[in-house]
């Protein structure tokens, strides 16, 4: 969603719609809370460590140490799932 004069940056906004998008307003209930905080959480993971493909020598070209790309990619794919699974649980529960 758009806002003129927005204060918040494009990733707050980003989290901020996914939790309110729920309609916790609405029904303000444990479960809606939870689906809210699931949807941020989401929100959250695709907007500070998208997926990414694994990353292979000839996708880093010669100037990359393979290794270190690997460690790179194996990290944040590790952060992302764990936000990724405390939102399967909130939505779980």
């Amino acid at each position: 969603m758009i806002y003129t004069n927005d204060p918040l940056s494009p990733a707050t906004r980003a989290v901020y719609d996914a939790f309110n998008r729920v309609g916790l307003y609405n029904e303000p209930t444990f479960e809606a809370d939870r689906m809210a905080l699931a949807a941020a959480l989401r929100a959250v993971a695709d907007y500070v460590v998208p997926w990414q493909p694994e990353p292979t020598e000839d996708s880093i070209g010669p100037t990359i140490d393979y290794g270190y790309a690997w460690a790179l990619f194996s990290k944040a794919n590790d952060i992302r799932q764990e936000l990724i699974t405390i939102a399967d649980e909130l939505e779980s529960q």
